[in-house]
């Protein structure tokens, strides 16, 4: 017996040996992060801006790969079933913590498969109308919505998007109703109220505001509890008597499960610093974006709340996923 203890002690210095030698060399060769979206949206300006900060400290390339499909679900996948080596990172935004209830047949667990490396920043939505709309504030539309019940519609870059479940949650907290069109991201969505066809929607601040600006939309409230200085002069659900309602998406890295602590920790580390750079956060701002930075027990802890808080939206509006 005694034996046998002696060498399941060895083996266990020998593996802790081989995990710190690893942590040691790293990184000797290039980092991939995994976008599970499209190039040019939130997602993919989170992972480039921070993801090159990073980058440049480790002294190391990281190539970025998007890979869309599945409300992100696939790319985040690939992160999932990656070998815990330090090699692979990913950017997942409010989607992730969403689709935990949304798909019952996730190829993963939300919480298990995953090392939560840093959150890196939140932003709250907007929502913009077509310059038709008789409707010009919150409290004025809540009362088109009523006199024409299920006759207004809202687009929305997709089923389970943080811009659907803001908008589900604000149906619910005002008793309206109005017909949800999903698209599949936000341009098509952005086009269509453009064009009229669409009456409302939401969606961060960055992409949006420029169409406001140049009077193709018009602003109706931000999600956030104060004023946004990338939309300072649209005013807040709470300043239109929607009170308690404060609602957005988020970004941060994720890696797979079993991912070194020394890697992860450092990892973490060098996105705070960035984060924390005047210049990066100065350009998040311009967008709509708050830097935030963390640990990896803050990001875990941030995504298990999220899931919970979102669960609720999704059942009381009984959302499903596509077919």
């Amino acid at each position: 017996m005694k034996t046998l203890f002696r060498a399941i002690a060895a083996f266990a210095f020998l593996f802790g040996c081989a995990n710190g030698a690893l942590a040691q060399g790293w990184p000797n060769r290039p980092i991939r992060m995994i976008v599970p979206y499209t190039p040019g949206g939130y997602t993919d300006l989170m992972a480039r801006l921070v993801g090159q900060k990073i980058s440049e400290a480790l002294g190391q390339p990281i190539i970025f790969e998007n890979k869309p499909g599945a409300n992100a679900i696939i790319g985040t996948d690939v992160v999932a079933k990656a070998a815990p080596d330090g090699y692979t990172f990913g950017t997942v935004i409010a989607a992730h913590a969403v689709n935990a209830t949304l798909n019952p047949k996730l190829p993963y667990d939300t919480l298990k498969d995953f090392s939560y490396v840093s959150l890196m920043s939140v932003a709250p939505l907007i929502m913009i109308a077509h310059p038709s709309l008789p409707a010009n504030n919150v409290q004025e539309l809540i009362a088109l919505a009523k006199a024409k019940p299920g006759e207004l519609n809202f687009a929305s870059s997709g089923v389970g998007a943080a811009a659907h479940l803001t908008m589900e949650m604000f149906k619910s907290r005002t008793g309206i109703d109005m017909l949800h069109i999903p698209y599949k991201g936000t341009a098509g969505a952005l086009q269509d109220v453009i064009g009229g066809r669409i009456n409302v929607m939401f969606d961060v601040v960055g992409p949006l505001m420029p169409q406001v600006r140049s009077g193709l939309a018009k602003a109706i409230v931000v999600t956030a509890k104060e004023r946004v200085p990338a939309a300072s002069d649209v005013p807040t659900m709470a300043e239109q008597g929607v009170a308690d309602f404060v609602s957005g998406t988020w970004a941060g890295i994720i890696a797979p499960a079993g991912t070194p602590k020394e890697i992860v920790d450092r990892v973490s580390a060098e996105a705070k610093k960035a984060l924390a750079d005047p210049a990066l956060k100065d350009k998040l701002v311009e967008q709509g974006i708050v830097a935030v930075g963390g640990t990896p027990e803050e990001f875990r802890s941030f995504v298990a709340e999220d899931i919970v808080r979102w669960r609720k939206v999704i059942t009381d509006a009984g959302i499903k996923m596509e077919p």
